[in-house]
């Protein structure tokens, strides 16, 4: 498989590995006012670098983000993005805090973008669900390199398809050379296998084309070519038609079925001959037995998923009392296409690059029309992401707008975070300001303690319980003003009676057990802070 190798490449490929866990920090809580309609609750909006983000969304979420949608610095020179990722490397270290420049400009530009997506990617691929999907927005400047680097994390065989946007409608006559008028959405599978596509709404207008014009009781019907390219001779036989007509099938094609089907077909009324009983046999499709819906296309028209300019004056009304600063948001519209393709009415939706909130305003309005309960995890790194980002989910929420311009809420309600402190300290250790709670939790994840077995330290057996099953208990003995020891005293006090499992995993600071004992017993010694897997 061909793979792609730029600037900066071998010490990015495994900084996902290296960014420290952070605490997400519950800064308030929004719910939209009685009266809107009900909707999704349990959503979040976090406010940080999306790195540090997704990293410490892993304990929660790895393994469970049904859909993922982001839509990335295009890197066209015209984004004023920085890299800002702390990989410790000279050559790109250099990088930190410039604004990346055009193309002639900064030679750079493509290898720092692809240095920022890389760990990010890295990350976005564990939070998928095995048959989850990621789509990402992405223009001409960045869509080749895109492709290779997503064969190299999804796999070239998760690859699905290169959605066509055609994000504007009107021609660029002072365009250089082409008049630019689409984005694509590179599309992957977390495992191809697995992931199911849904069907897309059947339209009136595609329901219009089915008719009854010849009052069938089985009711309106469309007739279809009753003819296929895929020569067999047995297929090829000549049929008269009611009025006398003999007909057979062009040169190359031969009829869809055996004669003795098309019998059977003609007494069941599912071949039409035309008004006068004398055209070439088709072949009646009912409109009650067609599938529920559509099959994707892979282009998407501007009157069918909005453009960019519907998407900016959609933040005009959200947002009459000033100006946004997003040139190119995209419309709800689109984001709604891709939910109703991909998830299903309890998904959870990832985007962490969230801008003005879209992926947020498209679950709300997908769910309040199908009577979902799609949740949504954004991630934004500016300052907006509370003034515009969560205003906008808010207003949405709640209603905006006056008089005849009003628009309904949509209902719903979030909780706003932060990225807070890493939970290890510079020289390694626990950093306790984060709190036991939050290291409990982090261990618990490390351990991969199943949820349903994971334990507060409010139970009957002993507070440094972090997990019980019938096989194995993990124990944290951990105190944050004491040095910790793993002895027969300690063990004393563990008192699991018909609980007691043959297994058990402690976390100490140190240790006075032989290694004959513990191997005798059971028990497991991992020593604090050096035996706690950096996920």
């Amino acid at each position: 498989m061909p793979t792609l190798t730029w600037v900066g490449k071998d010490k990015v490929v495994n900084h996902h590995l290296d960014v420290p866990f952070r605490v997400l920090n519950k800064e308030c809580h929004f719910q939209a006012p009685e009266g809107t309609p009900a909707n999704s609750s349990d959503n979040r909006i976090i406010h940080g670098d999306n790195l540090a983000a997704l990293k410490s969304l892993l304990p929660e979420f790895e393994g469970k983000i049904n859909c993922i949608y982001i839509d990335p610095p295009y890197n066209t020179g015209n984004e004023s993005w920085v890299y800002n990722d702390a990989v410790n490397d000279p050559k790109i270290k250099k990088w930190l805090g410039q604004v990346v420049g055009k193309e002639g400009e900064d030679l750079s530009r493509h290898d720092k973008w692809l240095c920022m997506m890389y760990p990010r990617l890295k990350l976005l691929h564990r939070l998928l669900a095995q048959d989850g999907v990621i789509f990402i927005s992405i223009d001409d400047n960045e869509q080749a390199h895109l492709r290779l680097v997503c064969d190299e994390i999804f796999g070239s065989g998760n690859f699905i398809n290169n959605v066509i946007w055609e994000k504007k409608f009107n021609p660029q006559n002072d365009a250089k050379y082409f008049s630019d008028n689409h984005d694509f959405i590179v599309t992957y599978a977390k495992n191809k296998t697995l992931w199911n596509r849904n069907f897309l709404p059947r339209t009136d207008t595609q329901n219009d084309r089915y008719k009854n014009i010849d009052n069938d009781p089985r009711g309106a019907w469309a007739s279809d070519n009753f003819t296929v390219k895929t020569y067999s001779k047995d297929y090829d036989y000549e049929i008269t038609t009611p009025s006398g007509r003999k007909v057979s099938p062009t040169d190359g094609r031969c009829w869809a079925t055996s004669e003795e089907n098309f019998n059977a077909l003609v007494q069941e009324n599912r071949i039409w001959f035309g008004q006068k009983g004398d055209g070439v046999p088709r072949l009646k499709r009912f409109l009650s037995e067609v599938q529920e819906g559509i099959v994707p296309l892979t282009i998407w028209k501007h009157t069918e998923v909005g453009n960019n300019q519907d998407s900016k004056q959609i933040l005009k009304k959200i947002f009459p009392e000033s100006k946004t600063p997003f040139e190119t948001p995209k419309p709800p519209s689109l984001i709604e296409r891709i939910l109703q393709i991909a998830t299903n009415k309890d998904s959870i939706i990832l985007d962490s690059f969230a801008g003005s909130g879209t992926t947020a305003h498209a679950v709300l309005k997908l769910n309040a029309q199908d009577g979902g309960n799609r949740r949504f995890i954004l991630i934004e790194m500016e300052d907006y992401a509370d003034t515009i980002t969560a205003e906008r989910v808010r207003r949405v929420m709640t209603g905006y707008g006056e008089g005849t311009k009003q628009t309904t809420g949509l209902g719903g309600s979030f909780d706003y975070y932060t990225v807070g402190d890493a939970i290890f300290l510079a020289d390694e250790n626990l950093n306790e300001a984060v709190g036991i709670d939050v290291i409990r939790d982090y261990v618990s994840y490390s351990e991969r303690i199943p949820t349903e077995n994971r334990t507060t330290q409010n139970n009957p057996y002993t507070p440094h319980l972090l997990g019980l099953s019938t096989e194995t208990a993990w124990i944290f003995y951990y105190e944050a003003d004491a040095i910790t020891c793993l002895d027969m005293e300690f063990l004393g006090k563990l008192k699991f009676g018909s609980k007691k499992p043959p297994t058990a995993i402690i976390y100490a600071d140190k240790s006075l057990l032989t290694k004959e004992f513990m191997s005798k017993h059971g028990i497991i010694f991992k020593k604090i802070p050096r035996d706690i897997t950096r996920f």
